[in-house]
């Protein structure tokens, strides 16, 4: 099926919707506003990079006739972050899209106390999701996460919640995923009013992929073009979610092996409910620390 066939079967106008995403500038989030915006959606770009985003919104505006608002959020920076969540409440928002990530770069403790990749991964996304779940609900709206297959590859660990003792870049990310993932399904199981699409879009060449040293990445990046998708198809996963839900322990994703093709509704049976349980009571304690503080 050609792209441009998919697009037609799969998609509907998107005219007078209010879709936010962060990592809106970045490879993945990049292909994913211009989608969304070539169907009438008015775009929110929750950015860490003010300039990058302010250059984004002009062109997005110019190219499809949409309005576009930009509203700043470092999500390593916890402040940052509920100052966007206190903002998008005020947006009237009909889709919330979490697709910015970080997998292997410099570790640190952010100011929250935890590790910068968790933080950026789950802990800031989920922060952002619990504080205007109330006003998705009063529209009917939708959170679509960008999830990963790397949540398969750890399970969690309650004496080292954030991983910050480990040094595995797929284990330490893994984590993160896996906390945003199951804790996601849990907030919105039984949910009535707002629903939930979790989403991943395989492995493709972006930003997140370019963490090799620099002569090992130099060898490998042309053959990683050729081989995974390129980031405008891997987007549909994501594009898919904001019009198709996902019930309890489903993603959506590429259809062969979770890696190449278009994207398909499958079921997710990564982790037993015991965990879930625990990693939902972790994600709820640690938003209502972070509220508090």
């Amino acid at each position: 099926m050609s792209f441009e066939k998919w697009i037609k079967e799969n998609t509907s106008g998107l005219t007078g919707k209010n879709v936010a995403i962060t990592g809106s500038t970045g490879g993945l989030g990049n292909e994913i506003c211009r989608l969304l915006a070539s169907l009438g959606a008015s775009l929110i770009l929750v950015d860490r990079n003010p300039a990058r985003s302010e250059k984004f919104k002009l062109e997005l505006e110019t190219r499809y006739n949409v309005s576009v608002k930009c509203i700043p959020a470092d999500l390593e920076d916890i402040n940052s972050v509920k100052a966007a969540a206190a903002a998008l409440l005020s947006e009237n928002i009909d889709v919330f899209i979490h697709n910015a990530g970080a997998y292997s770069i410099p570790r640190h403790k952010c100011e929250s106390g935890y590790d910068n990749v968790f933080q950026i991964n789950f802990l800031s996304p989920y922060y952002i999701i619990r504080t205007i779940l109330p006003e998705l609900r009063k529209r009917g709206g939708r959170v679509v996460a960008v999830s990963s297959i790397a949540h398969n590859y750890s399970k969690i660990d309650v004496n080292d919640v954030d991983f910050a003792t480990r040094r595995a870049a797929s284990k330490v990310y893994g984590n993160a995923k896996r906390f945003l993932t199951y804790s996601l399904f849990k907030l919105f199981k039984g949910e009535e009013e707002a629903t939930l699409a979790i989403t991943h879009p395989g492995i493709s060449f972006t930003g997140i992929t370019a963490h090799y040293p620099k002569l090992i990445f130099a060898l490998i990046k042309y053959p990683m073009k050729i081989i995974f998708m390129k980031p405008k198809k891997a987007a549909l996963s994501v594009v898919k979610g904001v019009f198709e839900k996902t019930e309890a322990y489903e993603w959506i994703g590429p259809r062969l092996f979770d890696v190449w093709g278009l994207p398909k509704k499958k079921p997710l049976k990564t982790a037993k409910e015991a965990e879930i349980t625990k990693i939902a009571e972790i994600a709820e304690n640690i938003y209502r620390e972070i509220s508090e503080n």
